[in-house]
């Protein structure tokens, strides 16, 4: 299982909090699934009690090892770190076996000699290592999956400029380039640039590249629409680290883009798109809202292309802590509200 470049390393995944939880807690499940092929007598419970120790003693030590050899893992390839894990689980495991048949006795753990048991501490390690990784592999294969998915969704976005944008910005440059050339040139210069970062580019940018890219979108639908559309910026200063937030490549042009196509383009009279960012203590905000014409004030909240995409790949950023919620507001516009982890 090589490590892809640009992916998670297992170790990476392995230390996030909510999987040494996991870990953790699967341990004490465990003692208590061996604790119960002991008779439940008496001793019971502080048979469980040692074996649950012993085991979370087992996997504190683990994921302690783990971490600290964080920097050399991650220069290794994935395919060794499962090996390098069940090593490690095996030496520990023979070292707390000992210290425990040293410290409580031999009687107080195991009728067996002490080479036997030392020797069935480890195979039984073995074992249930084995079953980790196969548990293990199939949550990673999980994770890579979904990462192949949101590459996916993030090529389909890339790739979709609308048909009907490209042809009317087209039409538009040539209907200024008699009489206007230098509005066509700076149309055509925009188109460029726009469809340069469609198509190329990493899976996020700062909030400010995300800004200009809608910018330029707007500059050329402005050409088209003229007087019927009304763009409104509350944006913070431009040296506001809040601009520097990480967001997911082409995540606001898309939104921006169903703004005209159900807000501007529906009406004669055209209509109002409003983009604010704002912030609170754990995340940035971007808010985009359009009028909506009569005749659409009560259609989904859901519709145009890439608004679900756009959703999956903001709610997989930051752990999953992103969010981009829609809805129709008191007076009859849409906003679309994008949240990220600042």
């Amino acid at each position: 299982m090589p490590h892809a470049p640009g992916t998670e390393h297992p170790v990476d995944a392995l230390l996030r909090p909510r999987a040494m939880v996991v870990t953790v807690l699967s341990s004490g499940a465990l003692a208590l699934v061996l604790s119960l092929t002991d008779p439940l007598d008496g001793q019971w419970p502080v048979r469980f009690g040692l074996l649950a120790l012993s085991l979370l003693w087992i996997t504190m030590a683990v994921l302690s090892g783990l971490a600290l050899c964080r920097p050399l893992l991650s220069r290794l390839p994935a395919i060794a770190f499962p090996w390098l894990s069940l090593a490690l689980l095996m030496a520990i495991t023979a070292i707390v076996a000992h210290v425990g048949w040293r410290l409580s006795g031999a009687e107080a753990i195991s009728n067996e000699p002490y080479a036997r048991f030392i020797a069935r501490a480890i195979a039984s390690a073995l074992i249930v290592g084995m079953l980790a990784l196969l548990i293990y592999q199939n949550y990673l294969q999980g994770r890579q999956a979904a990462i192949r998915q949101k590459e996916a969704e993030l090529a389909v976005l890339r790739a979709r400029v609308q048909p009907h944008f490209l042809f009317n910005a087209l039409n538009t440059g040539i209907a200024l380039l008699h009489d206007r050339p230098e509005r066509a040139e700076r149309l055509l210069l925009d188109l460029s640039d726009l469809f340069r970062a469609a198509l190329s580019g990493p899976d996020s940018a700062p909030l400010h590249a995300e800004i200009a890219l809608v910018r330029q979108y707007l500059a050329i639908e402005s050409l088209r629409f003229a007087d019927r559309l009304e763009v409104r910026w509350n944006l913070p200063d431009d040296s506001d680290p809040l601009l520097d937030t990480r967001v997911p490549a082409l995540s606001l042009q898309p939104l921006v883009e169903n703004a005209i196509r159900h807000g501007i383009e529906p009406s004669t009279a055209g209509g109002r798109i409003e983009l604010t960012v704002d912030a609170d203590d754990t995340h940035a905000r971007v808010h985009i809202r359009n009028t909506v014409p009569a005749a659409h004030a009560h259609a989904s909240t859901g519709h145009g292309i890439g608004i679900g995409a756009v959703r999956a790949r903001v709610e997989s950023i930051g752990n999953r802590n992103g969010t981009l919620t829609t809805g129709i507001t008191t007076n009859g516009d849409f906003v679309a509200t994008l949240s990220v982890p600042r």
